[in-house]
């Protein structure tokens, strides 16, 4: 005869909200082989956790070599950039259930810099881009005794920009930047945009001249994959066409 503890556990067992999914992982060790492979992980997982927290039971349960980048795990660091099937997004941002369990989760790196392991990749060229295009505000004359006050007019200009958490998910998106890693890419692009038509900066024509190079703003053709892949909302594609539009007319 069944206990009511027994019926209880049943009953428990009988709703629970795990499911079974495989997440694919493109996995690279330079210290195994020269070539990546592709490996399944069979995991019973809510569906309303995030991809991030799929890859932290297979790192932590099931094979503690499987590397990637997380940090604050709430979509403001932007560590955790991936591609996961077939889009970038951030893995902490990613619900299991609004990209079809039913079907493989496949996780890559995202393309365009050279993968170091797993679905680590070298950031170097991307944050380099970055800092070539002066990412702050540059002013002249003596330190000032109070804030420099803007209108809140002036701070809407560029409010949009200053969401950019480098995450490098629209310039891994970028089809020119796949097959020319010299071009500077959207996000920096966006980040010179920021300071650009900040009313209180003054370097905003010589950020101007640097995207003016063969490797600059010029290269975007406008495909909107950038705009799509931002897990922030940024117009990304809208920003780089303002800065366009500024080279021509130098007004800003």
């Amino acid at each position: 005869m069944a206990t009511p503890v027994l019926d209880k556990v049943e009953a428990e067992s009988a709703a629970s909200p795990y499911i079974t999914v495989t997440f694919r992982v493109r996995r690279f060790n330079p210290e195994v082989s020269a070539e990546a492979t592709w490996e399944d992980f069979q995991l019973e997982i809510d569906p309303k956790e995030r991809v991030l927290d799929g890859l932290h039971k297979i790192k932590w349960e099931l094979d503690g070599t499987l590397t990637f980048r997380r940090s604050c795990a709430h979509g403001i660091c932007g560590s955790d950039a991936m591609r996961i099937n077939g889009r970038n997004r951030l893995a902490c941002k990613t619900l299991i259930k609004d990209i079809n369990p039913e079907k493989p989760i496949t996780i890559e790196p995202i393309k365009g810099l050279t993968v170091l392991k797993d679905l680590v990749v070298d950031m170097e060229p991307f944050f380099q881009a970055y800092r070539d295009v002066m990412p702050f505000l540059v002013t002249t004359g003596n330190e000032p005794t109070r804030e420099r006050l803007q209108s809140p007019e002036d701070r809407e200009r560029f409010d949009d920009t200053t969401k950019c958490i480098l995450c490098a998910a629209c310039t891994s998106s970028c089809p020119v930047f796949w097959n020319d890693g010299q071009y500077f890419g959207p996000a920096a692009i966006v980040n010179a945009h920021r300071f650009i038509f900040d009313s209180r900066d003054e370097a905003g024509e010589q950020r101007l001249e640097i995207l003016n190079d063969k490797d600059g703003v010029w290269r975007c053709r406008t495909t909107f994959n950038c705009t799509d892949a931002c897990p922030r909302g940024i117009e990304v594609t809208k920003a780089i066409q303002e800065v366009k539009r500024a080279l021509i007319t130098r007004r800003f």
